[in-house]
């Protein structure tokens, strides 16, 4: 049995209606019961309190389309609903179930009640073939086990009968039966009811006056490459090739070099007919990123007596160039900040599906707790360049087998210049290039490999700064803020991205393993020059060894409809060794943020019990922020429930979730941090938990979320005080709390709930 409840106000009802607020259905079981419900009429569901509380008070009376109109009783909607239930027992193998309703009304509202008596499961029991085509019956035989729901002592199911029609379809159409119709095959049932089983004789006929079925072999393909309108306009001129003596090149765009096309071409002559083959050349095209149409069709050859088709690819190029502005705007209860970029892309510009872009970026952000001009409240300044050229092919000293048909590969290349400075006490410049290549295993295995990543740092600190630091014994700061050489390799192994939009059970993983200055200190062997700290140099900077490893393990459950459970574990570790005893600043965790712990903003949890008050002096506090609150080693988890809200909420779907976050990161060394170093007998006391909820809005081709994260525990407070959950409702407390961290931690200030905002799911 199952219920679906809902309150709902009756004011706004005439008298002759009842609004549904109780929907019941018993007797189903639960392995049909999600099924079940989707069978009932929509209109004679319980509405969405939130959705119908919106219509009241927004529609209009129905004049805007915001909401959802209530759900009104209709009791011809009740008997329609009931012969549905029971049509969907029959096809479930109850072919004698009987389902009968009842309606209760009271004080306008109405509960439905189904009630299914589904009497006994018929089952497949005897089963026969006829097919008259051998070839096309061994065929059948030899795969059906590979797919078949239909076997004797299996629950008799019409659904499962409609599924093996489709698989034989699709089987026919990858072993060369191009003609091959789903009319063609014929299942007959005889059910006997009094012993609650089906027999099922499952015919495959041949084609109208024909003694088999015919093969199809590939012939010459056809390929037109349209202007990127979709329109050819009259004397348009083309360029014309022929590749491999079997691929006719027509390319109206004028932009694409075929031999690269060429490629991604599955459609190969001689090979026997195969739809996979088809739909791995549509799927390779849109790959490619620079395509917006890709058909793939096929005709028989204008020669009867021939079994040969005819390939024919039209595409529509995506524009070859485009420029793309974006921006953000951030803030928190002392800091906001502005972030805007210019992006420009060329897709084809060698001819081959190239991507060269182009990135501008610039942000400020600025202190509200700083008095006096904009100018003044400048807290940094971030301004940067990049270009990058990303190749879909894989492009070595060697030749390497080709990945493309699980998926297009790519060499991506690519150089960058960053400008940061933190108001006055520091400013780091920033030089950087990488070769990355990322390649398919199988649909659901993805890797990426960057065996060169460089970048090199030029850093100016200021004097008081510098002296501040080692007058309160944090040199560390220093050897992560100096000037820098960081050269590394990393490697990155994922399982099941493409499964993320989806509403299956599966497990989630992506491990990353980097390893870094190894080569450098090799080639400084040569000159064996140092700093006065005793580092070794390259190129007059110190360079960095170290190892990290990070993974990030999720558990995705659903929970039927676009419900959803996931449980998420994110570790990482990094270790510095040899040159410098610190990881690199760009290369130590944070925790917080809108995909980490949400209750904390990024860069301000952490490491382990460390409190900021610690800290002598408000200036300390102010030219370390977002630099002291890192860590060697990190920790996240979350659990996360999803949900849906409303279909329609002003043009997109709204979802809700609500979640709980836990986590920390910690210090390997004592680098000077208080309660910074991971204690294992504190493990719990250096744990930050952290939970709330969230709105997510899907317009299809992005989601924007909303979520609001409330401080639960907070571990730079110790005993009973790093339980803040006890400040929730306790106003006076809260503002207590506020006032006494104001004057120990100032500049900083607390706040027990953060809003987060972002683009696409957390994780």
């Amino acid at each position: 049995m199952f219920t679906v409840f809902g309150c709902r106000s009756t004011k706004r009802l005439s008298k002759d209606q009842s609004l549904v607020t109780k929907l019941t259905i018993t007797g189903i079981g639960d392995e049909f019961s999600d099924q079940a419900e989707d069978f009932v009429a929509l209109d004679i569901r319980p509405n969405s309190p939130f959705n119908l509380w919106i219509y009241n008070n927004f529609s209009k009376q129905g004049k805007l389309k915001l909401g959802e109109a209530p759900h009104l009783l209709d009791s011809s909607l009740v008997e329609i609903s009931r012969n549905q239930i029971q049509k969907f027992l029959n096809i479930k193998g109850f072919l004698n179930a009987k389902v009968t309703d009842s309606i209760s009304v009271k004080n306008k509202r109405a509960s439905v009640f189904f009630n299914a008596v589904k009497g006994a499961e018929f089952k497949f029991r005897n089963l026969s073939f006829e097919v008259a085509d051998s070839t096309v019956k061994s065929i059948y035989l030899a795969n059906r086990k590979k797919f078949t729901h239909i076997d004797s002592g299996k629950r008799y199911d019409t659904d499962s009968i409609a599924y093996e029609r489709e698989q034989i379809y699709l089987l026919m159409k990858r072993n060369g039966y191009f003609d091959f119709l789903r009319q063609y095959v014929r299942p007959t049932v005889d059910t006997n009811f009094n012993k609650g089983v089906a027999d099922i004789s499952l015919a495959i006929l041949n084609p109208q006056n024909k003694n088999e079925h015919t093969k199809f072999i590939i012939g010459n393909t056809y390929l037109r490459i349209q202007p990127s309108s979709g329109i050819i306009e009259k004397g348009m001129t083309r360029d014309t090739a022929v590749i491999d003596s079997q691929y006719r090149f027509y390319d109206y765009s004028k932009f694409f070099k075929p031999k690269k096309i060429a490629d991604y071409i599955y459609i190969n002559k001689g090979d026997e007919y195969n739809i996979d083959n088809a739909d791995l050349t549509t799927q390779r095209f849109f790959d490619l990123n620079a395509f917006r149409s890709v058909s793939v069709d096929f005709v028989k050859s204008k020669d009867s007596s021939s079994n040969e088709l005819v390939g024919l690819v039209d595409i529509i190029p995506l524009k070859k160039k485009s420029n793309r502005l974006d921006g953000e705007y951030t803030f928190n209860s002392s800091i906001t900040g502005l972030n805007l970029g210019l992006t420009y892309q060329n897709r084809n510009i060698f001819g081959g599906a190239e991507v060269f872009e182009v990135k501008l970026r610039g942000g400020l952000q600025f202190d509200k707790n700083v008095s006096g001009k904009l100018a003044d409240r400048i807290l940094s300044k971030d301004y940067q360049v990049g270009a990058s050229l990303s190749y879909p092919r894989l492009i070595t000293p060697f030749n390497i087998e080709s990945f493309g048909k699980n998926g297009v590969p790519h060499t991506r290349i690519a150089v960058s210049y960053q400008n940061y400075q933190l108001t006055k006490s520091y400013q780091r410049k920033s030089l950087g290039f990488n070769i990355t290549y990322d390649w398919v295993e199988t649909k659901y295995k993805l890797h990426s490999f960057t065996p060169v990543n460089v970048q090199y740092s030029k850093a100016l600190i200021n004097d008081d700064l510098a002296a501040l630091l080692v007058s309160q014994g944090n040199a560390f700061f220093l050897s992560t803020l100096r000037s820098q050489l960081l050269s590394s390799s990393y490697y990155t192994y994922t399982v099941n991205l493409p499964r993320l939009t989806s509403y299956n059970n599966f497990t989630f993983f992506s491990g990353t393993a980097e390893l870094g200055g190894n080569s450098a200190a090799l080639v400084s062997n040569l000159k064996k020059k140092t700093n006065a700290d005793g580092q070794r140099l390259l190129v007059g900077v110190p360079y960095y060894q170290y190892v990290k490893l990070e993974t990030d393990i999720r558990f995705y459950r659903s929970l039927g409809g676009e419900r959803q459970f996931i449980a998420r574990f994110n570790p990482g570790v990094g270790y510095s060794y040899g040159n410098i005893k610190s990881l690199p600043f760009d290369k130590r965790f944070f925790a917080g943020g809108s995909s980490g712990i949400r209750a904390w903003q990024a860069r301000t949890l952490g490491p382990g019990n460390y409190n900021r008050s610690s800290l002598a002096t408000d200036s300390a506090r102010f030219n370390l922020r977002n630099l002291d609150q890192l860590g060697d080693i990190k920790f996240e988890g979350n659990l996360e429930y999803r949900f849906k809200l409303i279909n329609n909420f002003i043009g997109s779907k709204l979802k809700g979730a609500t979640f709980i976050d836990f986590g920390n990161v910690w210090q390997i060394r004592d680098n000077g941090l208080q309660g910074g170093q991971l204690k294992f007998n504190k493990l719990f006391d250096q744990t930050a938990i952290g939970m709330g909820f969230g709105l997510r809005f899907d317009v299809s081709f992005f989601v924007f979320r909303l979520d609001a994260g409330l401080k639960f525990k907070d571990p730079q407070f110790t005993g009973d005080d790093q339980y803040v959950v006890k400040y929730w409702f306790d106003r006076a407390g809260k503002r207590a709390l506020k006032d006494s961290y104001a004057i120990t931690n100032a500049p900083d200030k607390y706040s027990i709930s953060q809003i987060q905002f972002g683009i696409g799911m957390p994780f």
